[in-house]
């Protein structure tokens, strides 16, 4: 079953065993539709059909051998019932396609035909798809609600990172949305692009930590047929599914060099263009962007300093679970209220689960608690169920006592110490050359200069004792 494709990147699929004819024709719709593929017979043609998800229209010619015309179109009608299909056929065959209308065919075309009646005939159908999916979206959301009134905020930290995000919405600048694994920074960008303008185009998320490096720029941005091994027909890559919507990427900060490059490129000039492919597209893609990385790590290192100035127009920086106390009672009732739909039953805490929640640390923020409750409620079949104290202790972590820490040891390991302290050594051992110290660092100059500011490093001289040098680290 294929699934929705959006405004504009619906493919066309030509299927002629007459290889001349089946190529001017691709030639022809190609001028007017980014997404046309061919097939020189109705076995290649449902091949195509299932692996290519974004085909709406198929244009056959009725005479082949061993799958006919007829055969496309009854497979089509079973396994692909949205794809509308066009029969080409000789003068002596007219009546065999009228026949076909009968069993499902949208419309005929008789050959030789001219280009006029081409585009007409193609340009009605697909527009005529195209409205029909967007009046499908458009009545699937009289009845939603806002797109932000799933995510709990009411603490004051979260409720100011809602409204920024309420902002955000009405824009189209990039944004990126940092936080820790676990905040809910996926709900947070779907709820961006559904309060947005193009909430009637597709949002495709995307996690580039699960996508293999060598895969990473094919799936991306596509490939043409035979732009390698494996490559057997045309394949549009995810921007190209993202088209008129939002491309949501995950982890953009696992993205290999290569493929930032390419992502830049996109960014800057609107258009891509595919492995193997000689000449650009052009692409409407909203760009959203996620990662769980202290965003300093992006300024720096393997992430290029002009894509990272490009995705982070605007910055929303989710705040982790233990730092919003309030909203934790919140989040408890609005799961509960989930599982009870869910499990058809009464659920809530008594109080003494509710405390151990309440002084708990929860490093999987957000969706740990969402497992947490759910584990709980899933091994009961108590009708109501009341969450107990003991119902919880084995599904939480045990933590370290970092309390029972020295003062002193507890400050010499917080990040900012440790940072200046390697500043200073790499400034040492560069003997002050900024670009050497950058380099031992794994920064870029301008991260360095952006650190020495922040940390009021800018006139480090040569000092043989640094104040700033943790204990531990002092000779």
């Amino acid at each position: 079953m294929s699934s929705p494709c959006p405004s504009g990147r619906c493919g066309i699929l030509v299927v002629d065993d007459d290889e001349v004819l089946a190529s001017t024709l691709a030639k022809l719709l190609r001028q007017h539709y980014a997404i046309v593929h061919t097939a020189l017979s109705g076995t290649e043609a449902v091949v195509v059909l299932e692996h290519e998800t974004n085909i709406r229209l198929v244009l056959t010619d009725l005479v082949m051998p061993v799958t006919d015309g007829l055969g496309v179109l009854e497979y089509a009608r079973q396994h692909h019932p949205e794809v509308s299909v066009i029969l080409m056929t000789g003068f002596g065959t007219i009546e065999t396609a009228v026949e076909a209308i009968k069993r499902g065919a949208e419309d005929y075309l008789t050959k030789p035909f001219d280009t006029g009646t081409v585009l007409k005939k193609v340009s009605r159908l697909m527009e005529l798809y195209e409205l029909k999916e967007r009046v499908a979206l458009l009545e699937s959301r009289l009845h939603q609600e806002s797109p932000f009134s799933q995510i709990v905020a009411g603490s004051a930290a979260m409720r100011a990172v809602v409204q920024r995000a309420g902002v955000a919405a009405r824009s189209s600048a990039p944004v990126l949305i940092v936080g820790e694994t676990g905040t809910g920074k996926e709900m947070l960008a779907r709820a961006i692009h559904n309060a947005s303008p193009r909430a009637t185009r597709p949002f495709v998320p995307v996690n580039c930590a699960a996508l293999p490096h060598d895969l990473m720029e094919s799936e991306l941005f596509g490939y043409r047929k035979g732009a390698f091994t494996g490559a057997l027909a045309d394949h549009a890559g995810l921007f190209e599914a993202a088209h008129g919507g939002t491309l949501f990427l995950d982890e953009i900060g696992e993205l290999p060099l290569a493929a930032q490059a390419k992502l830049l490129r996109v960014l800057e000039a609107g258009e891509l263009r595919r492995v193997g492919e000689t000449t650009a597209a052009r692409v409407d893609v909203r760009l959203l962007s996620a990662t769980n990385r202290p965003i300093q790590q992006l300024q720096g290192g393997a992430f290029r300093e002009d894509l990272f100035f490009r995705i982070s127009t605007i910055v929303l920086d989710v705040p982790p679970l233990r730092h919003r106390r309030d909203d934790l009672y919140l989040l408890v009732k609005h799961f509960l209220r989930l599982l009870e739909e869910r499990y058809a039953r009464p659920v809530s805490l008594d109080r003494a689960s509710l405390d151990r929640l309440l002084s708990y640390p929860f490093p999987g923020n957000v969706r740990e608690l969402a497992h947490i409750l759910e584990s709980a409620v899933a091994v009961s079949t108590d009708s109501p169920q009341v969450i107990l104290d003991h119902d919880l202790v084995p599904l939480l972590r045990s933590q370290p006592a970092f309390h029972d820490l020295p003062p002193q040891v507890a400050s010499d390991c917080s990040l900012e110490t440790l940072e200046k302290f390697a500043i200073r050594q790499a400034l040492r051992l560069s003997n002050h050359n900024k670009s050497r110290a950058a380099e031992l660092l794994g920064l870029s100059r301008g991260s360095l200069y952006n650190k020495l500011k922040e940390y009021g490093l800018e006139s480090t001289g040569d000092d043989p004792n640094p104040a700033g040098a943790p204990a531990s680290f002092k000779n």
